[in-house]
């Protein structure tokens, strides 16, 4: 079936029922310059960088040209200002951002070793980051939203849950869909309810977003057609699998698959590259965009972030992810 012609398939609901919000953390990165192992002696430190992968999923979706929001917390303090004033100026609403006189902002010191994983040192639990809570603000978000998009680090935040079951239920009562990005670890799905919790968030999803294992994770078994079984039999309808340097893939419920490749790029930063992809695919999708053109766009959005030091530097508007698609070259599929 042409690309094209799948465009219609999605249960999304449009961008023009309301904004797609993300509940979540903000955080600032501060990046050292020099590679090796952790913090244990002084070093160059690069930053504060605007980060939170809510955060840079709000920004991309905004800066791309759909409507966005977040409901989130951050500190009065200078960490806070430079993710609030980032966002309002590439177009995301910050209304439901609330502002703690008692918490500073979260933040994430990170390091890359030689090997390319990284070490990181978060302020998180103890942080404004962790106080997101079901304001009158966020309330009045989610009776305008069209769409509510999930990201697996919110588990790691415990007062997150009371707002995100409200927003589902606001949400999808008035005809508005749901996303998922399960970037979560497989360990913290067996704390607490973590795991019930997850579970629920699947059997809600219209869309799910998922890189490499994490499709069996949320399907529950393992091998990519078993899996893409599983999630539609519970409802899903649509599955933008990130391949990373393979491209992308849509698995749609009536069997269809659109294959997207990747663009090679020289790789500066991989931080926020999946963020971006979902900002851009949810963002194309509720605009009324192919199937293709949204896998297109949500590549070139994650390529196009990991050229650029930070974590939501290289986040691209419409014009610039066209510049970056008519001149990138494209890996082989």
């Amino acid at each position: 079936m042409p690309a094209d012609a799948i465009s219609s398939q999605t249960k999304l609901a449009p961008d023009a029922l309301g904004p797609t919000v993300a509940v979540g953390e903000i955080l600032v990165e501060i990046m050292a310059k020099s590679r090796g192992d952790g913090f244990l002696e002084p070093i160059e430190l690069v930053g504060p960088y605007p980060s939170g992968a809510p955060a840079i999923f709000t920004d991309q979706c905004a800066k791309i040209g759909g409507s966005a929001a977040i409901v989130a917390s951050v500190g009065d303090d200078d960490f806070g200002r430079i993710n609030i004033e980032r966002l309002l100026s590439d177009g995301a609403d910050v209304s439901a951002i609330s502002v703690s006189r008692d918490y500073p902002t979260g933040s994430a010191f990170v390091r890359y070793r030689n090997d390319g994983s990284r070490d990181f040192v978060f302020n998180i639990g103890k942080s404004a980051a962790a106080m997101v809570s079901l304001t009158a603000e966020a309330k009045a978000l989610f009776a305008r939203a069209g769409h509510l998009h999930v990201m697996g680090s919110a588990f790691a935040i415990p007062s997150v849950w009371e707002t995100m079951d409200y927003a589902i239920g606001v949400i999808k009562r008035r005809g508005g869909s749901v996303s998922l990005d399960p970037n979560l670890r497989k360990e913290l799905l067996g704390l607490g309810q973590t795991q019930e919790r997850f579970a629920r968030l699947v059997d809600v999803a219209d869309l799910i977003l998922p890189s490499g294992d994490e499709l069996f994770m949320a399907a529950g078994v393992d091998g990519e057609s078993a899996a893409i079984t599983a999630l539609f039999a519970r409802g899903v309808t649509e599955i933008a699998l990130k391949r990373g340097q393979h491209g992308s893939t849509f698995f749609g419920a009536d069997g269809s698959r659109v294959d997207c490749p990747a663009f090679r790029v020289a790789e500066v930063d991989p931080t926020g590259a999946g963020d971006c992809f979902g900002g851009a695919y949810v963002a194309c999708r509720r605009l009324g965009m192919s199937v293709f053109k949204a896998l297109e766009y949500a590549n070139a959005a994650g390529a196009r972030n990991v050229t650029m030091q930070g974590p939501m530097e290289g986040a691209g508007s419409r014009q610039q992810l066209d510049e970056f698609i008519a001149v990138t070259p494209r890996n082989a599929q």
